[in-house]
This record gives structure tokens, sequence and C-alpha cells, in this order.
């Protein structure tokens, strides 16, 4: 197999299923899912997503560079890893999603729409996750990281989004990501249905979603932009030193979910709205219907706002600043 992506566009498999090099053996599991071993014993068992989001381009290309590199032999691999392309259907497709949001489907919530096939694939991508993970031994290291792009510019323009945890985060894991180049990380309190809080809750992975740009086409991507995140994505992989850190990121924790929950929705940020914008006590946010929602803190910054978002779902995220805690302190960071 010579392109890990044009090979799951194609919808078809590959004429060889696994196949090896020096420097690893590699299987294909199912369309857009490739695993990775290295003939070495390790201690490191690592997911790498990206494609959750159809229209997210520039991770896709970004992670299937490295991919190729790996298959060529011309990378070594010190690591067990797992490489998922989300959602083919979507990235053929040029759309974040075709019938719902796959980064909200984890956990079991496929199960409300399981006759599509955004819910099948989450499915299957659990299944992947446990099967991955299973094969490893209890004193394996597991990280799990969800390569994005967001929709809107942001005042933050590479950021991480960690799920809820219940036990200290690695230093090491912290580490990465700020050698990654990101600017700030969100620190979310709540469970919800993304990929990176499954991976955490249910196989203790280190997780975080990491959006490092603006959701771009194919073909419109300057990687150079992405170049921190690479080299710290090959780091990893290979087991090469970490770029340097030039500042740690930022810190917030997430105060309050802004919910969409009928079509009288609306949302009082207009569509320029950056990621991380600040807006002071007593601002009104949001209506549906006879509800309201207001800033509650002496000061909150908005992450993620979409007013098209389907009945039920999230429709912004409001956060306070975090930066009191050292890193390793436990569960109250989250």
């Amino acid at each position: 197999m010579q392109d890990f992506l044009q090979q799951t566009l194609s919808a078809k498999p590959p004429a060889r299923a696994t196949g090896h090099n020096d420097q690893l053996s590699w299987q294909w599991l199912d369309e857009g899912i490739l695993e990775l071993t290295p003939h070495q014993p390790c201690s490191q068992a690592l997911v790498i997503s990206a494609g959750i989001h159809g229209n997210e381009t520039a991770p896709i290309e970004m992670l299937n560079q490295l991919v190729s590199e790996l298959l060529a032999g011309s990378r070594p691999l010190k690591t067990r890893a797992l490489i998922i392309f989300g959602n083919p259907q979507a990235i053929a497709c040029g759309k974040r999603y075709v019938h719902c949001d796959l980064n909200r489907l984890f956990g079991g919530r496929w199960q409300q729409y399981d006759d599509h096939p955004e819910a099948q694939r989450a499915w299957r991508l659990e299944q992947a996750l446990e099967t991955f993970w299973q094969a490893g031994c209890s004193e394996e290291n597991r990280w799990h990281l969800d390569l994005h792009t967001a929709i809107r510019d942001s005042w933050h323009t590479r950021f991480g989004v960690l799920p809820l945890r219940e036990t200290p985060w690695p230093d090491d894991f912290l580490h990465w990501l700020s050698a990654a180049g990101l600017e700030a990380l969100v620190f979310h309190r709540a469970p919800g249905g993304t990929f990176t809080h499954y991976s955490s809750q249910h196989f203790s992975a280190a997780s975080c979603t990491l959006e490092l740009g603006k959701a771009l086409p194919f073909g419109q991507n300057d990687l150079t932009q992405f170049s921190a995140a690479r080299a710290a994505l090959a780091a990893v992989l290979s087991g090469e030193p970490l770029p340097p850190v030039d500042k740690k990121p930022l810190r917030y924790r997430v105060s309050q979910q802004i919910t969409r929950f009928t079509e009288a929705f609306v949302l009082h940020m207009s569509a320029e709205t950056l990621n991380f914008t600040a807006f002071p006590q007593g601002t009104l946010l949001a209506e549906d219907g006879s509800k309201r929602c207001y800033v509650q803190q002496a000061r909150e910054y908005v992450l993620f706002p979409n007013p098209n978002v389907a009945k039920g779902q999230r429709a912004g995220l409001m956060l306070v600043e975090d930066n009191a805690h050292k890193e390793t302190s436990g569960s109250d960071r989250t």
C-alpha cells in the first residue's frame, strides 16, 4: 500500500491487507483504519485520528505524509500506533459530516441514530480502539491525539481540548502538547460524546482534541503552518527529541455550555466572532424560547459558537481562565 489516504478514499480494501518493512509491520483493519507495529518491543500505544470531521483537511494531509514515510521505511517507528481517518465518506464529500456529527456519537450515543452511516462508523471506531488497546499490556502508556481544524478563526490559532479526567494528567503528555505548539488548553468538567472523551473514559488514555488552525478544502492548506504539530507527532512516533517549548499554553476550563433545544434558538454572536472572544458578566449570549443564557462569571470566553447545530446539540462553550493550577494537580483542573 503506497498511500493510506488515497486507498481510504477509493472505498476499496488494498490488494494486500498486511505488509512489513525493515521498521514495522502494518495491517489494514478497515476503511481508514491502519495498525502499525514496530519490530522491537515498546511501552507506548498511540492512537492518532484525523478526519472525524471530513472538511478539516490539513490534519489529514499532515498525518498521511507521516504514514507514507513510515510505510516507505524512511521513518522509524518506536510505538504501537493505530492511525484513523475517521469519516471517509465525509472526507470524500468535503463535508463536516454527511448525516450527523460523528464527534457527538461516541460512548454509545450512536445508538440513537443507528440507521445512519456515521452512527455505524462511531460503533466501528469504538471497536477498533478496544481491540487495539486490549492487544497491548496493562503497563502500556496510552495516548490518543485527535487532530482537527476549527470552523472559525481564533485568538489562539492552535489549542487543545481535553476531556473530563478524574486522575492527574501525565506530565509527559502535557509537555508534548506544549511542544506541539498549542497556545491554549481547555479542560472539560463534564462528560461528552467526543472521540477523545470515549478513549479517556473507557481506556484511561491521555486524550486531547487538537485544533490546529482553520478548516480549508484539500489543496488550500499551507502545511508549513502545522510544522510544530508535525514535528511533535514525528517525534512521538519515532522516539526522537521533541521540539523546544517556547511558551506553555494558557489554561481555560469550561464554565457552561450553550445548547440549542428548539428551532427558536438565537445565538447573540456574529458569524465573525472569534474563538476565545471575551464577554463581560451579564451579557446575553443566547435565547431559546423562554430560556436565556448569560455570562455568569466576571469574564467568560466563547469557544465553538455555532447556531446551526441540531436540536439538543452544543451551540458553544463558555470558558474561564484557569492558569493557577500546577501541571501536577488533580481532577480539579478538569
